[in-house]
């Protein structure tokens, strides 16, 4: 799980990695002059800094008036001018930095990687002046007897239009009706949790995961049920509904059939993640994708606070009991399991559990990590990961920025 060229060897050497920073507004003056740094009138520079002197760094381009707009490990690449000047830090007692060269100068060997190209997303394809009307084909209660809570699995007919999809996108739904000012309500998103090719793997068919929400009024204490959620909840089978989209490229899966997948997620969190575990995993799906065989690894942390409120259950342990080597799949239970404290398990526990091991993943260019579900739950996340890098010095927001192509996060 470990990859070198990610982290930079092994932890003990992590001191002497070499990091690029894309600065912008560096200003031409005498003091600029005097650094030997070549200031271009627009757009960016950049700067090899060893690890040791990033903090120097940082506040020398700050006092030059640039902002520093990213910071990347250096890839290392063949035939970098950075390499014959590497001594300087690896142990040489010269206290400047690489002087930052012209992006034009240096595009080939400090700029980081490009992302691969990616298909064509479709977005957008209906609009909420012209939606998409196709029939529910099936309204399913997702939570079992004793859970917390409605959740249900809808199905939608996309026969008589054009509405197609990829996984880790969303859709808008419109609910009937207006709201108390008597305009048509406005659209609310769901992630998608189907295949592009649909529950029933023809092509004709999109789903969604829906938690109906349900709060007490803050002045009156009445209950209050949200306007879409209650819409769909209640929809029967061969309902009209009115669909918008498809938008999103944030949670999109990579098209390498070796990468790595960690997913955290909480209840209706796990739609898109089903998406992504089906297209990996389920055999009518594997059937007809030719072009997509996955043999990397995907991890699931779930958050639920019963055992009746774990969603798709069933499939779930179908794929893991039937592919150990490629999916692990890990529970938080709040409200039946305890923390390492005596409290309530939440997600944060179970990835404070597993940081070490976790990090190490996110530190292989091949993994991506995706979150979804309420908004809040990155905090304990990110409280976790950041001790697990901090044990090789490594500031966490700092190295999550560097990886911003490979943290996906959707929360609400």
């Amino acid at each position: 799980m470990y990859n070198p060229s990610a982290a930079g060897g092994v932890a003990s050497t992590y001191g002497s990695r070499l990091f690029v920073y894309e600065v912008e507004g560096l200003r031409q003056n005498g003091q600029t002059d005097r650094f030997g740094y070549p200031i271009r009138r627009s757009g960016s520079v950049f700067v090899t800094v060893p690890y040791s002197r990033m903090n120097q760094e940082t506040q020398r381009i700050t006092r030059l008036g640039g902002k520093i707009v990213s910071i990347r490990p250096y890839d290392g690449s063949p035939g970098s001018s950075s390499d014959s000047n590497s001594s300087n830090s690896h142990g040489s007692s010269s206290t400047d930095s690489q002087p930052v060269q012209s992006a034009e100068a240096t595009k080939p060997m400090t700029q980081a990687k490009e992302k691969p190209a990616k298909p064509d997303v479709p977005v957008n394809i209906y609009r909420p002046k012209d939606p998409y009307v196709g029939a529910c084909l099936s309204n399913e209660e997702l939570v079992a007897e004793g859970g917390i809570g409605t959740v249900r699995h809808l199905t939608f007919d996309l026969s008589a239009g054009d509405l197609h999809y990829v996984e880790g996108q969303s859709i808008g739904i419109i609910p009937d009706g207006t709201d108390d000012k008597g305009k048509p309500h406005k659209i609310r998103l769901y992630s998608i949790a189907s295949t592009r090719h649909g529950d029933h793997v023809d092509g004709k068919t999109v789903s969604l995961c829906v938690r109906q929400l349900e709060y007490k009024h803050p002045e009156s204490g009445e209950t209050v049920y949200g306007t879409c959620s209650t819409f769909l909840n209640k929809l029967e089978p061969g309902a009209p509904v009115k669909i918008t989209g498809p938008v999103g490229k944030e949670m999109l899966l990579p098209e390498d059939p070796e990468a790595k997948i960690i997913m955290m997620g909480t209840g209706t969190g796990i739609a898109p993640f089903r998406a992504y575990l089906w297209r990996m995993f389920k055999d009518n799906e594997q059937a007809i994708n030719t072009d997509y065989r996955f043999k990397g690894f995907a991890w699931l942390i779930f958050g639920i606070p019963t055992t009746p409120n774990i969603l798709y259950k069933e499939e779930l342990e179908e794929m893991q009991a039937k592919y150990p080597d490629n999916f692990r799949l890990t529970y938080a239970i709040s409200r039946e399991q305890q923390n390492a404290e005596g409290g309530r398990m939440y997600i944060q526990h179970r990835v404070a559990e597993h940081a070490e091991e976790l990090w190490n993943m996110v530190k292989d260019e091949k993994t991506h990590t995706y979150i979804c579900g309420l908004r809040g739950m990155e905090d304990g996340i990110d409280e976790a990961m950041s001790a697990a890098a901090a044990n090789e010095g490594i500031v966490w927001k700092d190295y999550q920025r560097s990886i911003k192509e490979r943290w996906h996060v959707e929360t609400y």
